[in-house]
């Protein structure tokens, strides 16, 4: 039983991936929205799916004109609703694009770490090892 409501959990984050971008209903709920999701409010539009959703604002305005010149005012309603949600949606990623910026953190060097620099003498000679005193124990 464990791994089947596992598999209903991953399940479920699964089908949250649309075409344009992430749904954000909550788990286990069904899309109140019939799958609109130009026009729900928990569509998290991917940035990467602008050029789709720019496809589907020019589709809709043809469709509005169709809808006029075809006299259908409730058609020509919805399709304005979606229109607007859209351009929303767009505006939407625009602004998660603009958040997603890289940063660069550059890794500081030894000098600018270092708190305080030890210098040592320098290391005498061979010859002067060998005339130094040496101490002896008996």
């Amino acid at each position: 039983m464990v791994g089947n409501a596992r598999f209903l959990f991953r399940g479920h984050f699964e089908r949250r991936k649309v075409s344009l971008g992430t749904c954000g209903r909550s788990y286990a709920t069904p899309c109140i929205h019939e799958h609109s999701c130009i026009r729900c409010p928990l569509l998290r539009p991917d940035p990467r799916q602008r050029s789709r959703l720019v496809e589907i604002e020019v589709n809709l305005g043809l469709r509005i004109d169709e809808a006029i010149r075809e006299g259908w005012p409730g058609e020509t309603e919805g399709l304005r609703v979606s229109l607007a949600a859209t351009r929303e949606k767009l505006v939407t990623m625009d602004e998660i694009a603009a958040r997603q910026t890289e940063v660069h953190l550059d890794t500081p060097g030894f000098a600018r770490t270092a708190v305080r620099v030890v210098t040592t003498p320098s290391h005498p000679e061979k010859s002067e090892l060998s005339s130094a005193p040496t101490s002896t124990s008996n």
